[in-house]
């Protein structure tokens, strides 16, 4: 499991010209799904994110994570995240787990960023989305449940 974690001002996510999720300082995780992950994958992920510590103290050095700060957490499906470029011009996706597998652990991931106690919004696993993401830093950093290889 890949996560994409930027640490915003404020983020969105419209479905069809409707806002379906928004927070204001926090984070937004662009989570991806791998052929072979499971539901620990997704806890270890979340405690992760909502751990991480990219956030300034006083001294402007990264010492808070978004529970020490109260930041708000946008969970976004995007399997584009395991798109292999090696080869030729067009991604090749076959690292991404199918639906049928991403999405239960996609809910559950985000099941867990609740269990975190911070206002969590998410987007429609699937949906055509438009997310707006005001990265403030900007700040981004890859997290993986596994080492990549």
């Amino acid at each position: 499991m890949r996560a994409v974690v930027q640490r915003v001002s404020s983020g969105s996510v419209s479905i069809d010209g409707k806002m379906v999720g928004k927070i204001g300082t926090g984070l937004v995780i662009l989570l991806g799904v791998k052929n072979g992950d499971t539901e620990a994958d997704a806890k270890f992920l979340a405690d992760k994110c909502v751990n991480l510590r990219i956030f300034t103290d006083e001294a402007g050095k990264f010492n808070l994570s978004a529970l020490d700060v109260g930041g708000e957490l946008l969970a976004i499906s995007q399997f584009t995240l395991y798109g292999n470029t090696r080869k030729g011009r067009r991604p090749s996706f076959v690292e991404a787990a199918p639906p049928e597998i991403s999405e239960p652990l996609y809910e559950k991931f985000v099941e867990f960023l609740k269990q975190s106690g911070l206002k969590v919004a998410s987007g429609e696993f699937g949906a055509m989305m438009l997310v707006e993401i005001n990265n403030h830093g900007p700040v981004t950093i890859i997290v993986e449940s596994k080492e990549s290889a």
